[in-house]
């Protein structure tokens, strides 16, 4: 994840004025938290990890600031929570998840209510589920999976992603739903922009887990109607013989041996992501990015002649980082401008990753993309993935300390309460953390640097 506080402003209550710090994830406004509210977390992370394992907190000071001492408080509270959250024991843990869940809530005024949330499918089905407004994401996952009787075995092989209704009508995956966020509260907050809907998507890259889904009904079903939703959108690509096959084993309702013929096809299972620009082979290349099967495949648009489709592996990129920056106008509390249009900011979005280019070389390629932030969480699952399957392990969920559903081997789930999970995914955000330097206001104060733990700098130049 990738944290900043691009800026404060001013609130009041009945005990008169105070500063909020607006606290941005993956560029958009999560929540505004006042000083106390950061030093109270601070002080719960100590109780529960000691100070030897945190950061320095900024010092509470006696006197009102000046705008010179509010600016540096900012900076400093921006790089503490891109440090802490970089601990994955931390980040993930409960206090800070709860911190989060808290923040979110507060800004945008949402009280605990049983509401009902549209989980959609990838042929366009829609599960209705019955939750809290409250509710975080594993929560509402596993009500949806209770919704159409998944079991609890294969939970974990899924994930909910929030998706964008594009003006030419197509949909655009903004990003996978995280566990400090409640997904009703989110959902609420970019509908102010487009119109967003809540998709169950596979959770995985690598095709080989799909063996473990095949012989159940609901899970196989699952995979068959992505699969389809994937062909029919042209994100699968498959030639002519293998397209007629699979339009055949579809028409028969064959849905095992499409999923099973479909896997042979290239680019199964891959992301594909909006047009955009990078530096490579030069500056302002027009490229449409794949991502998938641990690489990214660059669909470049080049005079001709000119090689047309690069690929970058993971394993051949030893970090990748994220540069934020905004707009000169400042936002109200609420995340919008203050001239009252009602349209939150739209964040500039770059990601660049250091590639080993050749033997002892490497090059920082840049891309410059509104979907950066979901090209980064694309490249730390598959980080996350490779590790995973390095160490002989299955996809699965952390265990809960008050869960909602049962977790008994081969059952599905049962029936949803409001308990909250208080444990985060398995699959945990590894990375160092590398401060910059001070940079702009309206613009993040430090770089996070994403490192990669698949990284393989013994590749001869023979393998580039």
């Amino acid at each position: 994840m990738h944290f900043s506080i691009p800026d404060n402003c001013e609130q009041s209550d009945n005990d008169g004025p105070f500063t909020v710090f607006n606290l941005h994830i993956n560029g958009i406004l999560h929540g505004s938290v006042r000083y106390s509210q950061f030093r109270d977390l601070h002080v719960q992370l100590q109780k529960a990890f000691g100070s030897n394992r945190l950061p320095a907190f900024p010092p509470k000071k006696l006197l009102s600031l000046n705008s010179k001492e509010l600016e540096e408080r900012r900076l400093l509270l921006e790089r503490y929570v891109q440090t802490i959250s970089q601990d994955a024991e931390i980040g993930n843990g409960t206090i800070f998840v709860e911190f989060l869940l808290v923040a979110q809530q507060i800004t945008h005024g949402v009280q605990p209510e049983p509401t009902t949330i549209e989980v959609c499918l990838m042929n366009g089905h829609r599960v209705e589920v019955k939750v809290l407004t409250t509710d975080r994401t594993d929560t509402v996952l596993c009500a949806a999976a209770h919704e159409i009787n998944l079991l609890n075995d294969f939970i974990p092989y899924f994930a909910l992603y929030l998706v964008k209704r594009e003006s030419d009508g197509d949909m655009s995956i903004v990003r996978r739903m995280q566990e400090f966020e409640s997904p009703y509260v989110s959902l609420k907050i970019v509908e102010k922009v487009a119109p967003h809907r809540l998709v169950l998507r596979k959770s995985y890259w690598d095709p080989s887990f799909d063996e473990d889904l095949l012989s159940d009904r609901i899970a196989l079903n699952l995979l068959y109607v992505q699969a389809v939703s994937d062909l029919d959108r042209g994100w699968i690509a498959a030639d002519g013989d293998v397209a007629q096959r699979l339009r055949s084993l579809q028409s028969q309702g064959s849905k095992r041996e499409f999923i099973e013929l479909a896997r042979t096809a290239k680019f199964y299972g891959f992301v594909h992501l909006k047009k955009c620009t990078c530096d490579y082979p030069r500056e302002a290349t027009p490229v449409a990015i794949i991502a998938g099967n641990r690489e990214l495949i660059f669909r470049l648009e080049l005079p001709a002649g000119e090689p047309r489709e690069v690929t970058f592996r993971v394993t051949r990129m030893r970090c990748w980082r994220i540069t934020t920056s905004y707009g000169a106008n400042k936002r109200d509390a609420t995340g919008n401008h203050e001239n009252g249009a009602g349209t939150p900011r739209e964040p500039v979005l770059e990601l660049s990753f250091e590639y080993l280019v050749a033997k002892d070389t490497l090059k920082w390629i840049s891309v410059l993309s509104p979907q950066a932030i979901l090209l980064s969480m694309c490249l730390q699952s598959m980080v996350d993935e490779i590790l995973l399957k390095k160490n002989g392990e299955k996809p699965k969920r952390a265990a809960a300390k008050t869960s909602s559903f049962s977790a008994a081997k081969g059952k599905r789930p049962s029936a949803a309460s409001n308990e909250p999970i208080s444990a985060a995914p398995t699959w945990r955000h590894r990375a160092s953390f590398t401060a910059g330097g001070e940079k702009a206001k309206n613009k993040s104060a430090s770089d996070e640097v994403q490192g990669n733990e698949a990284f393989d700098a013994a590749i001869g130049d023979e393998d580039l």
